[in-house]
């Protein structure tokens, strides 16, 4: 194995996906990682990550180094939507579910206010 990345990821290093998935991340220089618990807020998944690229290339580029990143760890191969155009890239990872976005389509939809809003435990009824 030449690749010492590679060798490191084989070798075990991380306990579980989230962890595979914030390192890969940070090793791609993604920008404003945003990690949610949302475990008991939907059945889709237990984590939501967020994080944006400076450009289509560098989302693009992400996505890609975390796929083969979660398969070289052996947490299998996650599906993956966006790859295209890389404004918004979808990578479903079983429990986790990682959204990397261009800064200006994630301010946009600014889908990290919806899930992180904690839900009202009374209805508001306004006349």
């Amino acid at each position: 194995m030449s690749d010492p990345q590679v060798a490191a990821v084989r070798a075990g290093e991380y306990a579980d996906p989230l962890s595979a998935v914030l390192a890969s991340l940070d090793e791609s220089k993604a920008e404003d990682i945003v990690s949610i618990d949302i475990k008991g807020k939907t059945a889709m998944a237990d984590h939501m990550v967020i994080a944006s690229g400076r450009s289509n290339r560098h989302v693009g580029a992400i996505a890609d180094h975390l796929v083969r990143h979660l398969k070289n760890a052996g947490f299998g191969a996650p599906r993956v939507e966006g790859l295209p155009h890389c404004d918004w890239v979808l990578i479903d990872a079983g429990d986790i579910i990682v959204h990397l976005f261009r800064p200006d389509v994630r301010t946009f939809y600014n889908i990290e206010k919806m899930w992180s809003a904690e839900a009202e435990t009374t209805p508001q009824y306004s006349n």
